[in-house]
């Protein structure tokens, strides 16, 4: 099939249908009747929430679908069917012509050999002329493309020593080995930190330009696609509603969950000022569709057609390849339907509780450090190092406000909170909840203070006991405190109703509830002492982005109803906008910035707040073609290695711009916290730090441009204020 250019499609997808027979005959249709192409050269994103059929179509075009897949249509690959192909004809092609980048490198990789002899394996696999040692220098070769230090060195490593970002590089190494003409990335990038995402994701566009592949993104990550795709496919309930190119499907999108989807998503330039959009309820189970559009009893705008007939997808507009499966989508390509009225805005946030200074904090933190042996040996165990987590960091939260923990992995966040949760005395420094130092109270008041802080995790399915229905789960802690039955059903009752769960709900199980259930559940189980502070460690990192907003709404409702104080730890950037109202930087156990979210991010100081701020992606192809991007070199340090001075010289794009005797001050000095503009720095030269950005638009080698602010650009229709 020709596309509207003339050209002949290098991968197309016809009608492809998988299905899996259950044992209660009841077959899970996990894709249905997609088709797709795509070109030589070509960046094709693939989008939807989870369980929607995108990696299970990326499987099937790999031909790594499980034995008991029944799979219908066809995959042509140059004009040949990959689906009549034997396992020998498909083992030439895979890894040769077709290659895949998977979601976890870690299972993908194998763990007893070396990096470098895996890949080398590949290359010997597909060409049995190569000799070991060619194949070895062409395996370090391909580790340098992908920017990994010291490749000859690490090439004899294994897996477990690299770490994610530089594991996931060493799969598109695998991945290129022998250039391949279509690379398929499996969500490459949704364990990893965003400095890192965006490393990886520059290695994918440089291994297009290297070897002329086209490149299918698979992710749910709008602002990811908006950066670099040509054209994007938008999946629901194993079918495609919605494709066209980026810019199409951005700012002109056909269908109503395309809008949800956009309108869901936090943007860094928007975020804070209103309350997320919802996509109220749950995608449809794939093993009992429901008769129609399966998007309908989602949608805002379904009429009763829409109950009866699934629509197709069809051209609803001027341009002939933006198509889009909605017996309504042409109505909104008229603008008959505006799409701000698909899915209104929800009113504005509540004004921020001023700075009191004269306040007691809810939370107080100084100079706190806490360090962690580094030992080696199993029979006589010695300390050869010690492990930097926490390395003298203060801060406070004032009551009713929410402070934004950021900072990439590894950089103390969760050994911060889990020192302010132990509540005993620390290694050094002090902490006050309340105004009451932990290390002074007794095991009694102790108990008491408990009441007044929770925490609530980032993986609510591992945080509640599994056997026991919800309702005991919420009231779990009460029961601790021996609050009598009665006492305790009406709390639960009030907590369900306050998280916008039906209280007739309390006998169900956790298993029974989706994602974002199950986190409104930990929420209410949070609750249930009314405390004044709440930690929320990641609350919503592993949550689909429709069903996130749901959630930081409540989060934003609670904390205007019942005047909480939050501690808020992401690295979601544009999440941590959209909550909190102060932030602070975290690099190697050392804040680096700190101040309120809008000063902080509007005009970062500090080049490592600057590096992470050009890193968050945009949801918006216009934004992210004329940002500029500062790309951090390698991976955080270890916290056990000592590096003199400032910690972030080794990576600062800014300390390789100084001269000489500025360069020494660097070495020799740690820099400590001092006010710069509205924030408060840990930079010796923070004043300077616009000259990472002069020379990034100068086009300086090892950066691309980026600009730390968010200055003001176009925004399609369905994301501009109401």
């Amino acid at each position: 099939m020709l596309s509207s250019t003339g050209r002949s499609p290098l991968l197309s997808v016809r009608d492809l249908s998988v299905t899996f027979p259950q044992r209660d005959g009841s077959p899970v249709r996990a894709v249905r009747g997609i088709s797709y192409d795509v070109h030589e050269g070509e960046f094709l994103g693939i989008v939807g929430e989870s369980g929607s059929g995108k990696s299970v179509s990326s499987l099937a075009v790999m031909g790594l679908l499980p034995s008991n897949a029944q799979v219908e249509g066809d995959i042509l690959y140059d004009g040949r069917s990959l689906l009549g192909m034997n396992d020998g004809q498909l083992s030439k092609i895979r890894g040769a012509e077709l290659a895949m980048v998977f979601q976890d490198p870690l299972s993908a990789l194998t763990p007893v050999y070396t990096v470098g002899d895996q890949i080398s394996e590949g290359l010997r696999l597909h060409d049995r002329a190569l000799s070991a040692q060619a194949a070895h220098a062409r395996s370090v070769e391909l580790l340098k493309l992908v920017g990994i230090p010291d490749a000859e060195r690490r090439a004899r490593a294994y897996p477990h020593e690299f770490s994610g970002g530089m594991r996931q590089r060493a799969m598109i190494a695998m991945a290129i080995a022998n250039d391949p003409r279509v690379i398929i990335a499996d969500e490459p990038t949704t364990a990893l930190d965003v400095t890192i995402q965006a490393q990886i994701l520059e290695v994918l566009q440089k291994a297009r330009e290297v070897t002329g592949a086209a490149v299918v993104l698979i992710t749910h990550d709008l602002g990811v696609v908006a950066g670099h795709a040509d054209r994007v496919a938008v999946m629901y309930a194993g079918k495609l509603v919605e494709r066209g190119t980026v810019d199409e499907i951005f700012h002109d999108p056909h269908m109503p969950y395309t809008v949800g989807l956009l309108r869901s998503v936090p943007n860094m330039q928007t975020a804070g000022s209103h309350r997320l959009v919802p996509l109220e309820g749950r995608p449809p189970s794939l093993a009992s569709l429901p008769k129609g559009c399966p998007f309908a009893a989602r949608c805002p705008i379904a009429i009763d057609a829409c109950h009866d007939i699934e629509p197709v997808l069809e051209v609803h507009g001027a341009v002939p390849d933006h198509v889009a499966a909605c017996i309504r989508s042409g109505e909104i390509a008229s603008g008959a339907l505006a799409r701000p009225d698909i899915f209104p805005r929800p009113e504005a946030l509540g004004e921020i509780p001023p700075l009191r200074p004269d306040a007691t904090p809810a939370v107080e933190v100084t100079d706190l450090v806490k360090h962690f042996p580094l030992m080696k040996g199993a029979v006589f165990p010695r300390r050869v190092g010690t492990v930097r987590a926490v390395d003298g960091i203060s801060f406070s939260i004032q009551p009713g406000r929410t402070m934004g923990l950021v900072g990439e992995s590894g950089c103390g966040k969760t050994t911060t909170i889990l020192e302010i949760m132990e509540m005993v005395a620390p290694q050094s420094g002090s902490i006050r909840i309340n105004g009451t130092d932990v290390a002074t109270v007794s095991r009694k008041d102790k108990a008491v203070l408990r009441k007044g802080i929770q925490i609530v995790f980032q993986d609510p399915m591992g945080a509640i006991d599994p056997r026991l229905p919800v309702g005991e789960v919420i009231t779990e802690p009460l029961l601790v405190q021996g609050v009598p039955r009665a006492e305790r059903d009406r709390k639960m009752r009030e907590l369900l109703d306050l998280v916008g769960l039906d209280p007739n709900m309390s006998d169900r199980y956790p298993h029974e509830f989706s994602g974002g259930q199950r986190q409104r559940i930990g929420i209410a189980r949070a609750l249930a002492t009314d405390p004044a502070v709440v930690v929320l460690d990641e609350p919503v990192s592993a949550l689909d982005v429709s069903i996130q907003a749901g959630v930081i709404n409540l989060l934003e409702d609670l904390k205007e109803r019942l005047g909480l104080s939050f501690l808020f730890v992401a690295h979601d950037l544009a999440v941590v906008r959209q909550i909190a109202d102060d932030v602070s930087v975290m690099y190697l156990g050392r804040i680096v910035e700190q101040g309120p979210v809008d000063e902080v991010f509007d005009d970062p100081r500090h080049p490592y707040t600057k590096a992470l701020i050009s890193a968050a992606p945009i949801p918006d192809p216009r934004i992210e073609r004329a940002r500029t991007r500062i790309l951090l070199d390698g991976d955080l340090p270890s916290p056990t290695q000592e590096i003199s001075g400032c910690r972030f010289r080794t990576r600062c794009p800014l300390y390789r711009l100084l001269p000489d005797a500025d360069r020494r001050r660097c070495d020799n000095d740690d820099p400590g916290l001092r006010s710069q503009a509205h924030s408060q720095v840990a930079c010796h030269y923070a004043e300077r730090s616009d000259l990472v950005l002069e020379t990034v638009s100068a086009g300086s080698p090892r950066t691309s441009p980026t600009d730390g602010t968010m200055s003001p650009g176009a925004l399609p229709d369905h994301q501009r204020e109401d």
